[in-house]
């Protein structure tokens, strides 16, 4: 039985994907394990190229049907106590899984830990944050564009929320809270994840000393109107659900913009 469920969503990432499963398989975690790779009706052949892997089992979505819904899919699939949301285009260094499971057996406080995120030449990713809402948007975006950030992720820390591009949960605090919330299609469903998680009193960790290399944006750019679409729908929906107040102005503003 796996202690730890891998689960990988793909859409059209063919070369990332096949990048990320070397990676696991070049130095697999000690820690038993399964990896699961949801396919979203990619068309460049990401599927076959993910089942000539040797353990990878591959779930054909159907469709796109986006970030949230295909990683429910796998959890659903899976059979580990553990889950790890992983990006398609992240590489996995040695060690690097142990280590976050480590960090959740030693704190039965902790429902969800995420690691250190740098690009290909080591810079480092603002890939944690507080609670989304008008202020703590624009104060993460510049926190994320400031010098500062190589600095900003070297503290460990308990933040509100950690980037799902590599996210561990427990499966039961997943569970807990009816998994990824299926309204978002890409974008915020991470952070929507984490409040779930800390509305019923469990802890978010960051911890700095792991680090996964994230090579983000790579999908994004292959289809920058459809990306930038999908974000705004699910700002709009996180708005609606947690700022309900606030909604009809972001509404206002994006039509002024002429976004949606």
């Amino acid at each position: 039985m796996p202690v730890t469920s891998i689960i990988i969503v793909s859409f059209n990432a063919r070369a990332d994907l096949e990048r990320c499963l070397e990676s696991l398989h070049g130095a697999p975690p000690a820690t038993p394990h399964e990896i699961l790779v949801v396919d979203n009706a990619s068309t460049d052949g990401s599927a076959a190229a993910a089942r000539r892997w040797p353990g990878a089992t591959v779930i054909d979505a159907g469709a796109n049907v986006g970030f949230a819904r295909a990683n429910n899919l796998g959890i659903r699939a899976s059979r580990g106590a553990n889950l790890l949301l992983l990006n398609s285009d992240t590489i996995v260094p040695a060690g690097a899984i142990d280590r976050l499971v480590a960090e959740l057996e030693q704190n039965p406080d902790v429902a969800v830990v995420g690691p250190r995120l740098v690009d290909g030449s080591g810079g480092a990713e603002l890939s944690f944050g507080g609670m989304i809402g008008p202020l703590n948007e624009l104060r993460q975006k510049r926190r994320a564009r400031s010098a500062a950030v190589d600095q900003l992720t070297r503290r460990r820390q308990y933040p509100d929320w950690v980037s799902g591009a590599c996210l561990l949960v427990r499966r039961a605090d997943a569970e807990a809270v009816g998994g990824l919330d299926e309204r978002y299609f890409m974008y915020a469903e991470d952070v929507d994840f984490c409040a779930a998680i800390r509305a019923r009193g469990r802890r978010i960790l960051f911890v700095p000393d792991v680090e996964v290399v994230h090579l983000r944006g790579r999908s994004a750019a292959s289809a920058p109107a459809a990306t930038r679409d999908a974000y705004r729908r699910s700002q709009l929906a996180f708005y609606e659900k947690h700022h309900p107040g606030w909604a009809p102005l972001l509404r206002l503003y994006l039509r002024f913009r002429g976004e949606i």
